[in-house]
């Protein structure tokens, strides 16, 4: 029987209270209950209805690592997507480049697919959303791992950490999605963001060969502002792949065998082609030009936001003409930021060189190089949670899975375990000294060569944190593209996975 959005809204909201009661029976389910349905707040609602959109209308989620943000896209009026909201990621852990290995501390990297069953309201993590690695691309290459997460605590080992305010919010913004209707929403999680600059620095990195295959995905959603449809076949990823022209048979994939002919859509060709164009031949000059190779870093222990170190510092030093510091700019952080969280070892709030599309931090101060000691909450290393280690404890069934089978829906997915916080030494508080003159870093400049320079390898390294950033709207082109042929292509990687938004909530639609 067909119902009315509305209904259907009606009836979701209704069963989700009823799975909240029910989680009653659990220990600690009283705070979850409310953390599950807090609402969205008033100033996110002004700015969904200031961007034409809807509360319910569907969600896309970006995140990139160096620059250690979250974005949260959502579906307009029109159909297209646009950024609603950038996020500062409290925490991740690892190295830029994909989790291989479980144990690796990476954070994955690629495109993954949220279902309902994976949002999990009891998360010990405040709040959690499993990503579903590994999907169907990591499962082909042999990767291994589980229950890696966008979480709150800020505290991360494989995760992506945010704190209890924010990930309480993109909470709300995927459930509201899922009222509305989105069977999915889709997660895409790069190094960096994929520019020309980014892509000319980091050129001799291992990891290029699988960041230009994942920039594909990365240049479909730019130059269109849709959603790309993601498959997988001869181990690598594929993106919005059509039947050949005058076929009508569909495309068959397998992530290991080789992958059908196909084509891009014609709607979409010329754009994407275009995009590619000028991001390799931007690339190519600045390679040319002798842009320095960004070192490589290896046992790092992740970044965090600057806006995070800032705070956990007292502030954000404002420089004088000749590099000292003037006067620290009081800063807030976007949420609680619990006590025994501690920055990347030997973490520098550095500013680096801001790519054309970035955008300045929330507050406004000079963007110069500096190196400033940390001040933090303990004084040891809080221990990390281990997202893909310790699995023994499983939390409680998802919400919505809840929901499934208190209604008697097909399906009886349950939401991924969270794993156990290792405990940690109470950390006694050191004394908060003043702190010392920061040294102006100096901006390397730039030096012709003939070949590009190997880039340095560095062991046991700190990590790095980076601006924060917000890119630039870009628009796709209003104008009709031009007639293309679409050339038949040849490609693959891992089908993302589609949910089982059917099994679970075909009645309430």
């Amino acid at each position: 029987m067909n119902r009315s959005p509305f209904v259907r809204a009606i009836l979701a909201s209704a069963a989700v209270a009823a799975a909240v009661a029910l989680a009653g029976c659990d220990t600690d389910s009283t705070s979850p209950s409310t953390r599950a349905l807090k609402p969205i707040s008033d100033k996110t609602l002004a700015e969904i209805e200031q961007k034409n959109m809807t509360k319910d209308s569907p969600i896309l989620v970006r995140i990139f690592k160096q620059e250690a943000e979250l974005e949260v896209w959502k579906q307009d009026r029109g159909g297209q997507y646009a950024l609603l909201k950038s996020y500062p990621i409290c925490r991740w852990s690892g190295d830029l480049g994909p989790k291989i290995k479980e144990g690796d501390r990476q954070a994955p990297e690629g495109f993954y697919t949220i279902t309902p069953a994976q949002m999990n309201p009891n998360s010990q993590y405040f709040l959690a959303i499993n990503t579903g690695f590994p999907n169907t691309y990591d499962q082909a290459n042999g990767r291994t791992g589980n229950f890696l997460m966008i979480l709150g605590d800020c505290s991360s080992r494989g995760c992506y950490a945010m704190t209890d305010d924010q990930i309480s919010e993109i909470y709300a913004l995927g459930r509201e999605s899922f009222f509305g209707g989105q069977r999915a929403f889709q997660v895409q999680a790069f190094p960096f963001r994929m520019t020309p600059a980014n892509m000319a620095k980091h050129r001799n990195n291992p990891n290029m060969p699988f960041w230009k295959m994942i920039k594909e995905g990365y240049d479909h959603f730019e130059a269109t502002h849709h959603e790309p449809k993601v498959d997988v076949c001869e181990r690598r990823y594929v993106f919005n792949a059509a039947p050949p022209a005058n076929s009508s048979a569909p495309l068959n994939f397998s992530p290991r065998g080789p992958c059908p002919v196909y084509q891009l859509p014609e709607d979409m060709v010329a754009a994407v082609t275009d995009k590619k164009r000028r991001d390799e031949i931007e690339t190519a000059e600045l390679i040319n030009r002798g842009t320095p190779t960004a070192p490589i870093k290896l046992a790092t222990d992740g970044g965090m936001h600057p806006i995070f170190v800032a705070a956990l510092q007292g502030g954000q030093p404002l420089l004088d003409a000749d590099g000292g510091i003037r006067a620290l700019i009081p800063v807030t952080a976007p949420g609680r930021i619990p006590p025994n969280v501690t920055p990347p070892p030997a973490l520098a709030l550095a500013a680096t060189e801001t790519e054309t599309e970035a955008l300045p931090t929330p507050r406004a101060s000079p963007r110069q190089p500096v190196r400033a000691p940390i001040r933090t909450a303990s004084a040891e290393p809080a221990a990390m949670p281990s997202n893909d280690a310790d699995k023994g404890q499983k939390s409680s069934p998802s919400i919505f899975s809840r929901v499934s089978s208190m209604l008697g829906l097909r399906g009886s997915d349950t939401a991924p375990a969270q794993t156990e916080q290792a405990s940690a030494k109470p950390a006694a508080k050191p004394a908060v000294k003043p702190m010392p003159a920061l040294a102006v870093a100096a901006r390397p400049k730039p030096q012709p060569i003939s070949e590009p320079a190997a880039a340095p390898t560095k062991t046991a390294s700190a990590g790095g944190i980076w601006p924060q950033s917000k890119p630039a709207e870009n628009k796709p082109s209003t104008g009709k593209p031009a007639a293309a042929s679409a050339s038949l292509l040849s490609g693959a990687a891992p089908v993302v996975p589609t949910g089982s938004f059917d099994n679970g909530w075909s009645t309430l639609r």
